[in-house]
């Protein structure tokens, strides 16, 4: 157990050279153009305090708190420091310090494992927003929360039990996403079934991943999420399809996360639901309805940070969506949009900032709908007024499996 103020693994601290190659990449230095905000002065500032015994202020939690955790840098880094890492690291220490993750955020993380009751509240607050009395544009949600969602049933084969056929896979259904956006959960298991697979949802056997607890330093919550999760749908081994960038990067980190032999074979058995559908596009294709709605006939893919930089798989949703729309590039070089997780809350002006950025872009583009993997981003840019749909939305429709 490390005795040094943050904890840090040394051999990531120094790994980084301050060459600035990250800095193009990184979403809050392109807007606020200040060292502190880029990936080289959060790391000079983790060494200062780790090394040189500065202390923890808060200039330092302002600048670790201000990043998206997007980890675009990874992905540009030459000398491969983990940046993620550090960061989650670092924020363990300031949330064990007390200086992050205060009462009402742990509460609202508690909430998200608590599956019915999150149904409720979001329920209440649907309610709350068609009479006017909630402030969803500052709280960051959804324009329109749904009231009623519909049951996720497990595929109904009568000649296969369900949960005993080897065909079939578990969809992790999650929290948030359950609770607002439980219609990409209904396209997403039409077109699995559309390969002949049978689907079991989650549901509430397994709930929040853990991923925004991680985020916000809570690192023994996550990983005793992270062990629930994984008790819940041992006994098999079913694939678990994931339709939520964040999330399945989460699970597939698991191994890492909780450093076990159960957890390294768990995270084996994700996957991306588009990495899974891939292979059987040419399935896909032979059940394509004639046309598709005229309006969706531009598309531009934005590329879920946690898909492009952690699992780094987006080239599947492009692969996959390219031969039902027309896919239209964004000339951003997939920077982040500004969403991550609940930063668009916690950081509501910054995110703001970050998202023009990625809208200019969309606009520029041509494109007339957005498809996004990831529940936050999509939430985030319809927010600002673009339309954005799940890739799995976009395949229902093209395959008539509404």
């Amino acid at each position: 157990m490390s005795t040094t103020p943050l904890g840090l693994n040394d051999d990531e601290l120094v790994a980084c050279v301050a060459c600035g190659l990250c800095l193009p990449h990184c979403p809050t230095f392109v807007v606020t153009g200040r060292d502190t905000h880029s990936p080289r002065g959060r790391i000079a500032l983790m060494t200062a305090v780790e090394h040189h015994g500065a202390p923890i202020t808060d200039d330092l939690v302002d600048s670790m708190m201000t990043c998206v955790q997007c980890r675009g840098c990874e992905t540009a880094c030459p000398s491969g420091v983990e940046f993620g890492h550090l960061m989650e690291q670092t924020r363990a220490a300031l949330a064990k310090a007390g200086r992050i993750a205060p009462w009402w955020q742990r509460l609202a993380l508690k909430l998200l494992e608590r599956r019915q009751l999150l149904l409720v509240v979001s329920t209440l607050l649907a309610l709350g927003q068609r009479l006017g009395l909630v402030p969803s544009k500052r709280l960051g949600l959804p324009k329109c929360l749904p009231i009623r969602r519909g049951r996720l049933q497990p595929t109904s084969n009568p000649s296969v039990p369900p949960e005993t056929s080897p065909n079939d896979v578990w969809l992790f259904t999650g929290c948030v996403m359950d609770a607002w956006q439980r219609h990409v959960h209904h396209a997403s298991k039409k077109v699995i079934e559309a390969t002949g697979a049978c689907v079991v949802p989650t549901n509430g056997k397994a709930q929040c991943c853990g991923a925004l607890a991680l985020h916000a330093g809570m690192a023994e919550h996550a990983q005793q999420t992270a062990r629930n999760v994984i008790e819940a749908l041992s006994g098999d081994v079913r694939p678990i399809l994931v339709n939520s960038a964040g999330c399945g990067a989460m699970l597939k980190d698991y191994g890492n996360l909780l450093n076990t032999d159960e957890a390294h074979q768990f995270s084996t058995r994700v996957f991306d639901i588009h990495e899974w559908l891939l292979p059987k596009t040419s399935s896909l294709i032979e059940q394509q309805s004639a046309q598709i709605s005229l309006s969706r006939s531009k598309v531009a893919i934005q590329d879920p940070c946690h898909m492009r930089h952690v699992q780094r798989n987006h080239d599947a949703v492009h692969q996959l969506l390219e031969p039902f729309v027309e896919l239209v590039p964004l000339n951003d070089d997939g920077l982040c949009c500004g969403a991550g997780g609940a930063f668009s809350v916690l950081e509501p002006e910054l995110a703001s900032q970050i998202r023009d950025v990625k809208v200019a872009a969309v606009k520029s583009s041509g494109a007339q709908v957005v498809a996004s993997a990831n529940p936050g981003c999509s939430l985030h840019l319809a927010n600002a007024g673009l339309d954005v749909v799940h890739p799995c939305e976009l395949l229902s429709e093209a395959l008539d499996v509404t």
